[in-house]
């Protein structure tokens, strides 16, 4: 056969695995070579190669080669885990920065279960296991679960259209995984697992220092917001995707839906009182990454808090760019518009200063075409019963708003912060959430094809890993914009802008890894949303007029 790496042909035996075909690269690669793209879709590194192929190699300095790497050390946790608590389950709940919070239904979490847990997983990783994947016709895995009782990867099985059902396999242990994992358990070499609350971090590298595991920083409040909605989504006994269809197979749904918004409207209420309560707040400034549903946010946090007195009158960031010449550029050359310094700080700060002071200004307005600030007019005055509202990427950061004291100031993170796992074992990314919201929206209102949407997702990654992540913790209160049902709501419209994306395309992949998460979901009509939702900012015909 012929195969394709790196714009050289070779010619290799039919049947020849990727990993002996491309031996020695692998070998030479400066990081850990941990899957492939075969053809444009992501394969295991032990894949045949039965036809001629285009090949590329994905190590773990790719986002893409740590998701597998995380995949990986997930099953080998739970190999572990099995071996030392045969009788006990697991759960992997939520993302923490580069952990992953994990907890035990009726095991202590102590210095010994740590110790434990940690050398058996050493252990497996030390010899080197051989993951195999097995392959079985619905027949068989019918036979499967009738012998073993298990739950492990039930949903694939109950998804009636899976012709095939799959299993990971090493040694006498077996899970199902959402995705590619490593071929064997020598590929993963660092990890570290540390108490956490009333669990367990498994702690790994990034993409950006895939040799190193870096110093643990606690993000106290990120993990109470995620960890408030994981145990309301456990009263209402639906933490997996299994159970939230079971809700729409059986009509209950609706239910569920009045539920997860009323909820919503609680934490919006809350916050608008709490910013009430202090008196000496002007300012009420919001950030949260791409597709988190702030602008609906701040319409809701508006009207609740004019039911608490407060005129809420917003100012735009965006009529605050500096002249064109004047905007810094990044590694490439280009225009780097989502840097602090590209918003003009000196007349920002100058105009809040005088905002809060009982005076008026004159707004500017920022002419994108030509790249500079106009004068149009436009007058500007706080009155006493006024809060000003802003929101923005950097509005977290103080550089933003360095004149204005802290106590005048209230700060509110939001992010779909997705508390939904498929089973025990594989969640739900948040930022596969955000992105399939985005997919939706920018077909919707912006006229993207999906193809564009992740062709340009990279791009918004980074700037939210450099300018708003670093500054979550800042927040007086973060809010958590996720609903329970919204997958079931949005794959109507990003199912088919998925499917149109062919073999030939190199996002080709990506589309195929989120509709392998989209197809276990129950379709819901999208009439079923209430009008004032966070959702309905990505499937319109909302409440509020966004776009």
């Amino acid at each position: 056969m012929n195969i394709n790496f790196q714009g050289k042909n070779k010619k290799v035996e039919y049947g020849e695995t990727v990993s002996k075909a491309l031996e020695e690269e692998i070998e030479n690669n400066k990081y850990q070579v941990i899957e492939c793209t075969y053809n444009n879709e992501y394969r295991n590194l032990d894949t045949e190669i039965t036809e001629d192929a285009k090949i590329e190699l994905i190590d773990t300095s790719s986002k893409e080669g740590m998701k597998v790497y995380v995949r990986t050390l997930v099953f080998i946790m739970g190999k572990a885990f099995e071996s030392l608590y045969q009788k006990e389950k697991l759960m992997v709940e939520y993302q923490l920065g580069n952990a992953m919070f994990c907890r035990c239904d009726n095991v202590k979490i102590t210095k010994e279960f740590i110790k434990s847990l940690s050398s058996k997983i050493q252990e497996i990783i030390d010899k080197d296991l051989k993951i195999k994947k097995v392959v079985m016709t619905r027949k068989e895995a019918e036979e499967f679960y009738e012998k073993t009782n298990a739950s492990k990867g039930r949903l694939q099985f109950d998804f009636k259209e899976n012709k095939q059902i799959y299993m990971y396999y090493c040694e006498n242990y077996y899970n199902y995984c959402y995705g590619v994992i490593a071929p064997r358990t020598g590929m993963i070499s660092l990890f570290e697992i540390v108490k956490y609350g009333e669990g367990f971090l498994i702690r790994y590298p990034s993409s950006k220092h895939p040799n190193e595991i870096h110093e643990f920083k606690d993000t106290k409040k990120l993990a109470w917001a995620i960890d408030e909605f994981e145990k309301i989504h456990s009263v209402l006994d639906i933490i997996t995707v299994y159970k939230l269809n079971k809700t729409i197979q059986e009509n209950r749904i609706k239910d569920v839906i009045m539920l997860a918004e009323a909820l919503h409207e609680k934490k919006i209420a809350n916050i608008a009182d709490d910013i009430a309560k202090r008196k000496n707040v002007k300012m009420i400034l919001i950030a949260g990454p791409s597709s988190s549903g702030k602008t609906t946010f701040a319409q809701r946090l508006g009207i609740q808090l004019r039911l608490n007195g407060l005129k809420p009158v917003t100012i735009s960031v965006d009529n605050y760019f500096v002249e064109r010449q004047d905007t810094p550029r990044d590694a490439n050359g280009e225009y780097d518009f989502e840097s602090i310094e590209a918003v003009d700080l000196t007349l920002f700060n100058n105009h809040l200063v005088k905002l809060l002071n009982g005076e008026e200004i004159e707004m500017p307005e920022f002419d994108f075409t030509v790249g500079t600030k106009k004068y149009n007019g436009k007058k500007m005055k706080l009155e006493e019963d006024e809060v000003l509202v802003i929101e923005g990427i950097h509005c977290l950061n103080d550089k933003l708003t360095n004149q204005i004291a802290k106590e005048q100031k209230y700060k509110i993170y939001i992010s779909a912060l997705t508390v939904l796992n498929m089973d025990r074992y594989n969640r739900i990314s948040t930022t596969d959430t955000r992105l399939i919201r985005r997919i939706v929206r920018d077909h919707q209102f912006r006229g993207y094809s999906a193809i564009h949407t992740l062709n340009t997702w990279h791009k918004v990654t980074e700037g939210e890993e450099k300018n708003i992540f670093p500054f979550q913790e800042e927040a007086d209160k973060i809010f958590n914009t996720s609903l329970i049902y919204e997958l079931n709501a949005l794959k109507p419209i990003a199912m088919p802008l998925l499917q149109e994306i062919t073999r030939e395309d190199k996002k080709y992949a990506e589309a195929q890894r989120l509709i392998d998460i989209l197809k276990y979901f129950i379709e819901i009509p999208k009439e079923y949303v209430p009008n004032n939702s966070l959702i309905k900012e990505f499937l319109g015909g909302g409440t509020f007029d966004l776009h």
